[in-house]
């Protein structure tokens, strides 16, 4: 007798399941891909209105609402997983960057002081960032997930404010602190937290209405 073919998954896949999957993946990877653009801009220390500012402060505070659409779609371990994850792949990049400048390059090419002042990260920053990143938003995640099973489902806008609001000062108190002190004067470090916090609160408002591009009320099921 000839074995029956097994069916074809992708063929049973509902029209539900597989919207699903794709805002999982498109979600997971928006996030990834934020994290490591805001630790790259993170190398460079801007002036803006006389105050400055990492340039990593104006992609990374969108993560955090990402974070929450992870936790919405996937649940809290999924989202403690990507978090440390994304510091893991961080820091796998930041150590590549680094070996990549001290490849002696191309004399045809050229740029190779160039890429090396640029790209070959400070590790004091590049540890100090992803130490902040993982630990701010672990406390996003308790916090977030406090909300929806203690308090409501409901006004998914305040969710996300609520958790943003406790983690953020940690994430700048972290980064600023570990990555400037006893280097740059206290004044400036002072600066560099407050200037990153406004633009981070300010950055979360702008981002809140992500929230609602995935539909539903409460969080995955998967806890």
């Amino acid at each position: 007798m000839n074995a029956q073919p097994l069916p074809n998954a992708s063929l049973q896949t509902t029209p539900g399941a597989a919207w699903f999957s794709r805002a999982a993946v498109l979600v997971v990877a928006t996030y990834i891909a934020a994290q490591m653009l805001s630790d790259i801009a993170s190398l460079k220390i801007g002036v803006i209105f006389g105050l400055a500012v990492d340039m990593g402060t104006f992609i990374y505070p969108i993560t955090f609402t990402l974070r929450d659409l992870v936790h919405k779609l996937l649940g809290k371990r999924n989202a403690q997983t990507l978090i440390l994850a994304a510091g893991g792949i961080n820091l796998f990049m930041a150590g590549y960057l680094m070996w990549a400048a001290r490849v002696p390059g191309s004399p045809a090419w050229g740029l190779n002081n160039e890429f090396a002042a640029i790209l070959a990260p400070v590790w004091r920053i590049v540890l100090a960032s992803i130490a902040a990143e993982v630990v701010s938003e672990l406390i996003d995640t308790e916090v977030y997930h406090w909300f929806v099973t203690r308090l409501t489902r409901r006004y998914q806008w305040l969710r996300v404010l609520i958790s943003n609001a406790a983690s953020l000062p940690m994430d700048n108190l972290i980064f600023a602190i570990g990555a400037f002190a006893l280097t740059l004067p206290w004044v400036e470090v002072g600066q560099i937290f407050l200037f990153n916090l406004i633009v981070k609160y300010g950055m979360t408002l702008v981002s809140l209405p992500l929230i609602y591009l995935i539909p539903g009320q409460g969080q995955s099921a998967v806890d």
